[in-house]
């Protein structure tokens, strides 16, 4: 198959050109040959070419429950209540059915892989995770799947609960040979944060497992989970095996204080991820027009030589009622909220370092010999890759164009 006359941006690109076009071969689901376009420079490109999308943080075990629980407007705690109390009537083919959808919309819009956060909040094995593990056989081949235990900060007390969540996610992992199951933590002005986090870290390296947190997702300046956990992955020597969420705090801190966070992050190789649309919707004024709006600092982030991402959080529950899981969408919201500019350099975010994070075999990066598992959106400039028509696609897995 051939593909022709594509713009492809070059923070997706896996070689160098001074040209911007090109014409893609495809033989046996792999690229054969990347050659400059063969037309005229001011003819109409055929669209924008990107490698198949990675989110790597989202919440399908909750998933479009808002109807059931209603939404909380604005205040994070009111949802962890609400869908505390629902999480209670869970079955499992509730949370199956839940992950189907949610898997199968993520698939059509050009995902590739996705990392779930799984509520495991006492201590009972979640019903979920038994069903992730399900699922991500069910998809292996289309969707790789990834999971990390969503519990607070303070179940590490020193008590059995921490080192049993471990033990388990350290099956999940042999089971796989892979290191598909993460240890997570909802961290928030904790007291004796520093003690708990490192009980975190020694249940880390005892079981191999990789970290992905949930960091400051508030607007409280005296917020400091992130400038801790980097501090910690860099005693520890944990470099590049540590994800942290949300970092809202950051935003309102001042610029030479959360300067200094984000050096230390750089230090620790912390993968840092922005979700637009949740922290916008839970974060700030409800009662009057909302100034400070809760999406971290990643032009500040990238500065210091930070992989930043974006993806795309909750999608109809009681922390974000609204939503899908196309990750496009959240990264065209983050574009703006965040003013980043140029809009194409900013792609790597939801495909090249949220793959550098999961650890996937494939860096996403279009070159000879890569896997055809691409996006061609209908955008013919950056500009338009903010637009409903521009982020029209067609999507191909293995060199074949999907019919959805």
């Amino acid at each position: 198959m051939l593909i022709e006359n594509v713009i492809i941006p070059a923070c997706v690109r896996g070689f160098e050109s001074d040209s911007d076009r090109f014409d893609i071969d495809i033989q046996n689901s792999a690229v054969a040959q990347v050659n400059r376009a063969k037309t005229a420079p001011d003819s109409i490109t055929s669209g924008t070419l990107l490698p198949c999308l990675v989110d790597v943080h989202v919440h399908i075990d909750k998933t479009y429950v808002v109807d059931e629980v209603g939404a909380a407007d604005g205040d994070l705690f009111k949802a962890i209540t609400l869908m505390g109390q629902h999480r209670a009537q869970w079955t499992s083919a509730d949370i199956s059915a839940r992950m189907q959808r949610a898997v199968q919309d993520a698939y059509r819009h050009g995902t590739r892989a996705m990392r779930t956060h799984l509520d495991w909040t006492d201590d009972h094995i979640p019903k979920a995770l038994q069903v992730f593990e399900a699922m991500r056989d069910d998809w292996l081949g289309r969707i790789e799947l990834q999971c990390v235990s969503l519990t607070p900060l303070d179940t590490f007390d020193g008590s059995p609960r921490g080192l049993d969540i471990a033990r388990e996610l350290a099956g999940v992992n042999a089971r796989t040979h892979s290191n598909t199951a993460l240890l997570g933590a909802f961290v928030y002005r904790n007291a004796d944060m520093h003690a708990r986090l490192q009980r975190v870290f020694d249940l880390a390296k005892a079981h191999d497992l990789q970290l992905d947190f949930h960091v400051d997702e508030g607007l409280d300046a005296d917020a400091c989970g992130l400038r801790a956990i980097a501090e910690l992955t860099i005693a520890n020597k944990y470099q590049g095996k540590v994800t942290c969420g949300h970092a809202c705090s950051l935003s309102v801190q001042p610029l030479a204080e959360a300067t200094d966070t984000l050096k230390l992050c750089a230090q620790a190789g912390i993968f840092l991820v922005a979700l637009p649309s949740t922290n916008l919707y839970l974060q700030g004024a409800w009662d009057a027009t909302p100034v400070d709006r809760g999406i971290t600092r990643l032009k500040e982030a990238v500065a210091q030589g930070i992989r930043a991402l974006i993806a795309t959080d909750n999608v109809a529950d009681g922390f974000y009622p609204y939503g899908s899981y196309d990750l496009l969408d959240t990264y065209a919201l983050g574009v703006q909220a965040a003013h980043l500019s140029p809009v194409d350099t900013w792609l790597s975010a939801i495909t090249t370092a949220p793959a550098a994070a999961m650890g996937l075999p494939w860096d996403g990066k279009i070159t000879v010999g890569c896997p055809a598992d691409f996006v061609l959106l209908a955008a013919t400039t950056p500009y338009e890759l903010i637009t409903p028509a521009g982020r029209q696609r067609r999507v191909m897995r293995a060199g074949q164009f999907l019919t959805l």
